[in-house]
């Protein structure tokens, strides 16, 4: 690492907290260790549990902002970087471990590319160390329909970490599990969408990003281990919803092409989902991904307005539809799409 790299940039990493006292102590000692190129900070999302008091005591060189609501993903970072004087803001989930060096080889790169916007590191998996982790993997992409999907990661398919994806690229969106992003291209962006309260909001910023000319990029040479699920767990119907209903949200506000098109495929699609968790005899995620629908249907008219203000739209997507290469085609890895 270079010696003067942090007289170039000033780096803000920051850890949203809501009743994560345990986490906290767990993997706040990794941040703090191995990230002295930054200010470290906490906000607290207005927890009811002594996680405050806690890093008062424990870590006193930590920066606490206390919120004054539990706004979500979304607004509780909205609401805690207007407090934070940095060029680079990291938005850290609590449950992360970082690497020795991870903040080199992120700094280098936005120091020589001055339009990458946002990056992620390379997540594996804290439990299973030698595999990606879900939410972000190498790096994520979404298809014609809104589907997410990751480089490593694919539906519930998951790749062992073998050094196929050590490389630097750009990439469609940033996991909101670990996301740098330039302070000024953030503000620009006013920021995340607060009606997303929590889940693909990273997508929507990403995406968004992009519209204005920005390149979102993985940089595989610096990696972290995020245990998932800590907050709201994969199985959480709440989750389900939330995916199905912000998936809807990002389509309609960022998509290029005929969108009551893609949206009427939508709904033929996730109503396939539906039958699904029905056959499977999940019913409450069934009813989650109809409420999802209603909800979407309900801030139609909002949508539409934040979409014919976004003037320019940028392909989105590489691949039309994951569920049919996945499920159907039977392509269960990234290098075969």
């Amino acid at each position: 690492m270079r010696n003067d790299i942090t007289t170039e940039l000033k780096i803000a990493i920051v850890i949203l907290n809501w009743n994560g006292e345990k986490l906290l102590e767990q993997f706040l000692p990794s941040v703090i260790e191995h990230s002295r190129e930054a200010t470290v900070y906490v906000a607290d999302n207005a927890s009811t549990d002594t996680s405050v008091e806690f890093v008062k005591t424990a870590f006193p060189l930590v920066k606490i902002i206390q919120n004054t609501e539990n706004g979500g993903y979304a607004k509780g970072y909205n609401d805690a970087l207007k407090h934070i004087e940095a060029d680079i803001f990291c938005l850290l989930n609590s449950d992360v471990e970082v690497t020795p060096n991870w903040l080199s080889p992120i700094i280098e790169t936005f120091i020589k590319e001055s339009r990458t916007a946002i990056i992620q590191p390379k997540l594996l998996d804290f439990n299973k160390r030698d595999y990606f982790e879900y939410a972000g993997a190498a790096g994520g992409f979404i298809d014609k329909f809104g589907y997410p999907y990751c480089r490593g990661r694919i539906f519930n398919t998951i790749e062992k970490d073998n050094g196929q994806y050590n490389d630097a690229t750009p990439i469609f969106w940033a996991s909101g599990a670990c996301l740098f992003i330039r302070k000024h291209v953030f503000n620009e962006l006013n920021g995340l969408d607060e009606a997303f309260f929590a889940h693909m909001e990273e997508i929507d910023l990403c995406w968004r990003a992009q519209n204005l000319g920005y390149t979102v990029k993985y940089v595989g040479q610096s990696t972290i281990y995020h245990v998932g699920g800590a907050t709201l767990s994969n199985t959480s119907p709440k989750k389900t919803f939330l995916n199905f209903r912000n998936s809807l949200y990002t389509l309609t506000k960022n998509a290029k092409g005929a969108i009551f098109l893609i949206i009427l495929a939508r709904l033929i699609l996730d109503g396939i989902a539906a039958v699904k968790f029905l056959v499977e005899l999940k019913p409450q995620h069934s009813l989650a991904i109809l409420k999802a629908h209603f909800s979407y249907y309900g801030h139609l008219k909002q949508l539409l307005k934040q979409r014919k203000a976004t003037k320019h739209k940028i392909r989105y997507h590489n691949i039309n539809a994951i569920v049919l290469d996945y499920f159907l085609y039977k392509k269960h890895f990234f290098e075969s799409l």
